[in-house]
């Protein structure tokens, strides 16, 4: 069984170019978005690496940690990092996993178990680990997305998802369509109208099921 919504996280020991620790360490007590690419020093993976560089910001201001996966190894990583911090210019200061073993794909479910990686290898062969994890202080995996090589990841939508998961954590509340921070979020029919209008306020009803409040901000 492959990783899914809602599953811990595996508790991996992983060497990056930043050191070797276990994954829930890593953690902490934050959010953590980890982001998987199929080979250093790729185009669309340097673009992508480089928006995540670039919003180094937004990252602190949620209590979020990034770490990058790349099935190449801590030296390769250490130099692409150059490549990376030119094209975006900023600096690249989250770790990248170096899983020359392929033991985070795997676990991650981003590649099957008999996967290998062949002499003179391509992007191609692994091309499968192009995926988006965002992972709650609980160490459960809140969201996945998984792109194709040949589409950049919008790291705008990834903040965006971040901000709605966090917004709905643990509380009886859910984000709309194209839902951004201030907007009006819906309730959750786990509370009759009595008791959401206790928690939130009035509540805007546009179907007996479909009730929107306020963002609690």
């Amino acid at each position: 069984m492959g990783l899914r919504i809602n599953d811990i996280l595996p508790n991996l020991t992983v060497t990056t170019d930043h050191g070797t620790f276990a994954l829930h360490d890593w953690i902490g007590d934050s959010w953590a978005i980890l982001f998987s690419h199929p080979k250093d020093f790729t185009p669309v993976c340097t673009t992508e690496f480089g928006a995540v560089a670039q919003l180094a910001d937004e990252w602190a201001k949620r209590g979020t940690k990034v770490m990058g996966i790349s099935v190449d190894g801590v030296e390769e990583h250490k130099d692409w990092k150059g490549d990376i911090e030119a094209f975006a210019g900023a600096k690249a200061g989250f770790p990248i996993i170096a899983d020359t073993d392929l033991a985070v794909a795997k676990a991650f479910d981003m590649l099957p178990a008999d996967a290998y990686l062949p002499d003179g290898r391509t992007p191609a062969h692994t091309a499968t680990v192009r995926s988006v994890f965002i992972v709650s202080p609980d160490k459960k995996v809140q969201l996945i997305m998984t792109y194709p090589m040949s589409v950049g990841r919008n790291f705008a939508e990834v903040l965006r998802a971040l901000d709605g998961l966090q917004k709905t954590f643990g509380v009886p509340l859910a984000t709309p369509a194209n839902w951004t921070t201030g907007q009006d979020v819906i309730v959750a029919l786990s509370l009759d109208d009595a008791a959401a209008e206790a928690k939130y306020g009035a509540l805007d009803k546009k179907l007996p099921y479909l009730r929107f409040a306020k963002d609690p901000a």
